[in-house]
């Protein structure tokens, strides 16, 4: 990857920091965005003192001119990009009556069209620099299963799974691979911000699945090796743990099995 530039959104904390400092120590310049600056320094700092050029941007990808400006600022510094990794994104634990309107709003301007934004932005400049190329769009296992406890995040990340499918055949022509990114159970910060709909007592319930996410222990640096090791490989889809795995398989030869499966899980989050 060395002289090569990825742009990672949601870089912060999680799985887009650990992606920008794997990129780092391949020798990649780094163009870094999040709500979160704080965070973002950190990580851009990090970074820097492995010797990588960073460009960093505070950013709403939900704003399609946030995305421009930072797009810009981007292209500005390095001229072009390699791999797009569209990795932010918020949670929403409750299902479909517990969710209002507001909060469908959210997830759809986030999830899903902050993934939109950053496709419409870095892909014309992949194909007219005519060098190929690469995105990463995360999705989840919530997005190969329908899990009934997250009913409007899991909508979001099935419509980011089907943009990544319709993406890979229609940049294919250009080189440009796309790969849709399936975490299952990781140990993030996103278990203690996630907002929680139509629970009794809110706190118990996040401290519930905060511990489970722990216990389960799959960390965002080993997310950051294999979504790589995704792209290394051109595939196009990469599940992330063995959760995700299975509720890929299952969603593709035993769709049966695969609704039980996910009802269960969701009954174990309550």
């Amino acid at each position: 990857m060395t002289e090569r530039t990825v742009v990672v959104t949601g870089a912060g904390s999680g799985i887009g920091r650990e992606l920008a400092l794997l990129s780092a120590r391949r020798g990649a310049n780094l163009a870094l965005c999040d709500l979160d600056e704080q965070g973002l320094a950190e990580t851009a700092e990090t970074a820097r003192a492995m010797g990588c050029d960073v460009f960093t941007r505070r950013v709403d990808v939900a704003g399609a001119e946030d995305m421009a400006g930072f797009a810009t600022g981007t292209l500005d510094r390095f001229g072009g990009v390699d791999l797009l990794v569209n990795n932010a994104g918020v949670g929403l634990l409750g299902g479909f009556l517990d969710t209002s309107r507001k909060d469908w709003d959210w997830l759809v301007s986030i999830n899903l069209m902050g993934v939109v934004h950053g496709c419409q932005e870095f892909l014309p400049v992949m194909i007219e620099r005519g060098r190929g190329g690469h995105v990463v769009n995360l999705s989840s296992t919530a997005g190969l299963l329908a899990n009934p406890g997250l009913s409007a995040y899991s909508t979001t990340k099935f419509a980011v799974f089907g943009l990544s499918e319709t993406l890979r055949i229609e940049m294919r022509p250009y080189g440009i691979g796309v790969t849709a990114v399936c975490p299952g159970v990781i140990n993030t910060n996103i278990t203690r911000s996630t907002p929680i709909r139509g629970a009794a007592d809110a706190d118990k319930r996040r401290e519930h699945v905060a511990a489970l996410y722990q216990k389960r222990g799959y960390t965002a640096d080993r997310v950051a090796r294999n979504i790589l090791r995704a792209v290394d490989r051109n595939k196009p889809v990469a599940p992330i743990a063995a959760e995700a795995h299975l509720s890929y398989w299952l969603s593709r030869m035993v769709p049966p099995a695969g609704r039980w499966l996910s009802a269960r899980l969701a009954a174990l989050a309550e």
